[in-house]
């Protein structure tokens, strides 16, 4: 269904009937057809095991007499005025007995002597007063029942919805008890971010001993703000810190706070300190807590009155907090730049926890953890799958070993091998294999020149990564890829890196341009990474001699809302950024073009065999280049952080 424009949401008349809405119509029909059916079906049982008896035939009071006479009556049961009557072939009949009057007396009346009478076994039955009003009012209240209960099965959704209006205000945090051996997590089961974890055993000390503390006059942080990229560990972390001090977690996302009633937010923030100071000492955990928690009064996110309302319910209940109260406040953002600054002042979240994205050694220890419960293989080497994916977070090595996981158990093999583990860095850096795309010859071979240029470039350029891996084979959106790695992880990149990176982006387009004498729509993706990278350069980074040492964005080219910086900037200045920018493009052009005329032989090579066997791995590369004359790099004092070059 196409989405709604702002006015066709605020017209009524414009909005989908109520049976397209989840828990609309569609679903009261659906009920109403199924208590019909239901109650068919019991009518219908009914009526045939009613049916099943034969009912016992009624004989005159006259009848009876005669047959009592003749001796071929067993057994009368007088109930009432209801006789059953058993003969002595098994026969039951059914009678009446006069109103008042005793049976045997009747009897005598019609004839019957007291000889035939004694054969005759006569039992009385005696009705008790709630037999007697159960057998009266049965017929009235069983339909009222049925009919009852029909309609509390039709309004089973309307409850589920409508009654839900009165738990709007509280909150529904998810509890991790710390008996729960089960969900409990501990620092031992989060690898890496050792710092993290120095500052995070602080709050463990004083949660299991509060007194140490107290007697010397400190006060620990009553809000532990958790940063980094997505994917760090940050929630875990905040977990394992409660399974250390063995206390309750409770956590909760910022985006459940808010709801479309004003004052909710506010009330679900009331409701969940107070729970959690019930039962104290326990630690409080707000996911994405920018969800609630950006500046207040620059309009962004919508200028929701009810979202800031919630951000002051929080700033005063973590206000309210006493030292010995022990419960701890923890929150997770990888959005920090826009926190509103009551939110991080001291006495607040007061103390700030970087996550940073695992270095070699990290990511080895966090492999190691996720392949506890998968078998390995022989060859399996962690190392070198470590030293492969720089950059990664630990979400994405988690989602490599189940991908690894995954793809031998497709193959029907009972472990995972090496194998295994490297085509699973390129699935999750690329996607996967796209095996029905298949190029025809004139694709493949411009693809082929494509990702020999990227891949020339990068190894005659003295700043740019070293190549691991070319192919053309089509993985994610890319028709094929240049896999460049440095030779250990770096946390800064200087300017001859970045323009070194936007030469060997550019290796491609001025490869395909120099051998046919056109270009394709597959640089595109090149021309927008080194576009931005040289951008940043100017914008962000004060590496133009123009521009100057002056930051006009925020990260991310963001604009700096609340940091006193506005985004916007005059026309001069607009005009010199996009000069520089073009400058710094052009200049990498002609670095590209020189090395791509002059080994031009070199790139017939490599293109032709990329054409030949898809896919060349960094020793045949190397090889490649010794042949023609150019020596491979080796460990050099200054490296760059990975990067993959899509086509």
């Amino acid at each position: 269904m196409p989405e709604q424009t702002p006015q066709q949401k605020n017209n009524p008349k414009k909005r989908p009937p109520m049976s397209k809405m989840p828990g609309g119509g569609d679903s009261f029909w659906m009920n109403l057809a199924t208590s019909v059916f239901i109650l068919v079906l019991l009518a219908g049982a009914y009526s045939y095991f009613a049916n099943d008896q034969k009912a016992p035939v009624d004989i005159p009071i006259s009848a009876l007499a005669q047959d009592v006479q003749a001796g071929k009556i067993s057994t009368i049961t007088v109930d009432g005025d209801d006789l059953d009557i058993i003969y002595a072939d098994k026969t039951e009949k059914t009678a009446k007995k006069e109103p008042d009057t005793a049976l045997s007396q009747t009897l005598y009346n019609y004839g019957v002597t007291k000889d035939a009478l004694d054969k005759v076994t006569i039992d009385i039955k005696r009705q008790t007063s709630w037999q007697f009003w159960l057998t009266a009012l049965a017929p009235f209240f069983a339909p009222l029942l049925l009919i009852a209960f029909f309609v509390w099965y039709l309004s089973r959704q309307v409850k589920g919805a409508g009654m839900q209006a009165f738990s709007f205000g509280q909150s529904k945090p998810r509890v991790t008890d710390p008996n729960d051996n089960a969900s409990r997590v501990t620092f031992k089961d989060v690898a890496g971010a050792k710092e993290a974890k120095q500052e995070l055993m602080e709050i463990v000390d004083f949660l299991k001993n509060p007194k140490k503390f107290l007697d010397i006059g400190a006060r620990i942080p009553k809000g532990i703000l958790l940063m980094g990229a997505p994917g760090t560990g940050k929630t875990m972390l905040a977990r394992a810190v409660a399974g250390e001090a063995g206390v309750p977690f409770f956590s909760i996302s910022g985006s459940e706070f808010v709801e479309m009633f004003v004052g909710v937010g506010a009330s679900r923030v009331r409701d969940l300190f107070l729970t959690a100071k019930r039962t104290a000492p326990a630690i409080i955990f707000l996911d994405e807590i920018d969800a609630v928690g950006r500046v207040r009064g620059t309009g962004v996110g919508g200028g929701n009155d009810e979202r800031e309302q919630t951000l002051n319910q929080i700033l005063v209940e973590m206000d309210g907090f006493e030292p010995n109260e022990k419960v701890i406040v923890m929150a997770a953002t990888n959005r920090p730049d826009v926190l509103d600054p009551a939110l991080v002042r001291p006495g607040r979240f007061d103390r700030r926890v970087v996550i940073d994205l695992p270095d070699r050694g990290d990511r080895l220890d966090i492999l190691a953890i996720h392949a506890r419960k998968k078998p390995l293989a022989e060859d399996v080497n962690l190392a070198v799958i470590a030293e492969r994916t720089p950059g990664f977070s630990g979400a994405d090595l988690a989602n490599l070993m189940n991908e690894a996981a995954i793809l031998a158990a497709r193959e029907n093999r009972k472990s995972v091998a090496q194998f295994d583990l490297i085509r699973s860095i390129e699935k999750v850096m690329l996607g996967p294999e796209r095996k029905s795309h298949v190029l025809n010859l004139k694709e493949k071979e411009i693809t082929a020149y494509h990702e020999a240029g990227h891949a020339i470039v990068a190894s005659l350029l003295p700043y740019a990564d070293p190549v691991h891996k070319i192919s053309i084979i089509s993985r994610g959106r890319a028709a094929g890829y240049t896999l460049k790695l440095p030779f250990e992880d770096k946390r800064m990149q200087s300017k001859k890196e970045f323009l070194d990176d936007i030469a060997m982006s550019l290796g491609g387009y001025v490869a395909e341009k120099e051998v046919f004498g056109d270009v394709t729509t597959g640089p595109s993706n090149d021309l927008q990474v080194l576009t931005a990278l040289a951008r940043d350069m100017v914008t962000r980074y004060g590496m133009s001699d123009k521009v100057g040492t002056i930051a006009l964005a925020g990260d991310g080219g963001r604009a700096m809302f609340g940091s006193g910086v506005d985004g916007a900037h005059s026309e001069k200045i607009s005009g010199e950024i996009d000069t520089e920018v073009k400058k710094i493009i052009d200049h990498a052009y002609k670095k590209a073009e020189t090395i791509i005329t002059e080994y031009r032989d070199l790139l017939d090579a490599i293109a032709g065999r990329l054409v030949e066997v898809e896919t060349i791995e960094r020793d045949e590369f190397e090889q490649l280049l010794i042949i023609h004359g150019v020596q491979p790099k080796k460990k050099q004092e200054f490296d760059t952080k990975p990067g993959v070059v899509n086509f």
